[in-house]
């Protein structure tokens, strides 16, 4: 009797954690026959999310109303000729929002835009204003990562690759490029600065909440590295972890100083295990979560936690999916 008791409530348990992951799960498509919601940006109201998708478009998602219209790169970004296959084939001249970020304190945001360079969107939305297409007379290929120091309002940005446009991504990573930057554009300056070179697919950045450093992903090299930006290693770089494979987007959690990682493992036929890795501000992995279930084996491209939901990108698919802690 103890026994059939025993079977009984551990198959009660396996339903209802199966039940607890699917009703914690949502998915969120993607309208316009756009694809992508690459990366997610939160402003200082806390209601609904932003996301830059192919075709140029921002949008915005309003709890109880779904994604409206926000922001545009370009003005074809707003226009149906942009939509679906067009607008990825045609990138370069619709644009294509890769990492974005807000300062809570202007309400702008700013877009790394990966063929058309650093842009910022005033606070009430519309069109984009581009403020750099190049740095040190080289312009930007292939823009990736993007975050705002919460401290200072200083921007930080990457580009994947001087060499390869991001048509040419698989290029890129097959050859093991190493041609990427991580770029600083201060607002008060208007000026773009060159921060550090050589990097492998440098996919993503992000600040630390007390400002003193920024992490740089390495998707090629399964590495992140931290460059300081305030104290006595100011203006250097140090390897940070290997312990996360083919980190793509980084971002912070809040003020705990820890952050998560968007992880794939990429192999010869296309990334698998996609995953979601919470590291400290030493490197050490806190945890992991498998999305693989939810996305199969796509390239997961961010995980953004906020206010207890993960929010979850991949750089082509229909859907942003949202995970509940």
């Amino acid at each position: 009797m103890t026994s059939f008791v025993s079977v009984i409530s551990l198959l009660l348990s396996f339903s209802l954690a199966i039940f607890s992951d699917a009703a914690s799960f949502q998915k969120f498509p993607v309208p316009g026959k756009r694809s992508g919601p690459e990366a997610f940006a939160f402003d200082s109201t806390g209601k609904g999310f932003y996301t830059g998708v192919s075709g140029g478009k921002i949008f915005k998602y309003l709890p109880g109303k779904g994604f409206v219209d926000f922001g545009y790169i370009t003005v074809s970004s707003k226009s149906q000729w942009c939509d679906g296959a067009l607008g990825i084939a045609y990138m370069s001249k619709c644009g294509r929002p890769a990492g974005i970020a807000f300062n809570n304190k202007t309400g702008e945001l700013y877009v790394a835009d990966a063929p058309l360079g650093l842009h910022v969107i005033p606070s009430g939305g519309g069109y984009a204003k581009k403020i750099a297409d190049r740095a040190d007379g080289k312009s930007f290929l292939f823009l990736d990562g993007l975050d705002v120091d919460p401290t200072t309002g200083v921007v930080y940005f990457t580009s994947f690759s001087s060499k390869f446009s991001p048509g040419d991504v698989l290029k890129a990573v097959a050859s093991k490029d190493a041609s990427g930057k991580l770029f600083k554009y201060d607002p008060s300056k208007r000026v773009v600065t060159v921060l550090l070179e050589g990097l492998s697919g440098s996919a993503g950045c992000a600040v630390s909440s007390d400002g003193s450093f920024v992490l740089v992903s390495q998707f090629t090299k399964s590495n992140i590295k931290r460059y300081w930006i305030k104290g006595s290693k100011a203006g250097t770089s140090e390897d940070f972890t290997n312990a996360v494979s083919n980190p793509d987007n980084i971002k912070r959690i809040g003020s705990s100083g820890n952050f998560w990682v968007a992880s794939v493992v990429n192999t010869a036929t296309g990334p698998t295990n996609p995953s979601a890795v919470k590291i400290n501000s030493d490197g050490r992995v806190l945890q992991t979560i498998s999305v693989k279930d939810k996305f199969g084996d796509t390239l997961v491209s961010e995980v953004n936690e906020f206010e207890g939901r993960l929010y979850v990108g991949t750089l082509s698919g229909p859907f942003a999916g949202i995970i509940d802690l």
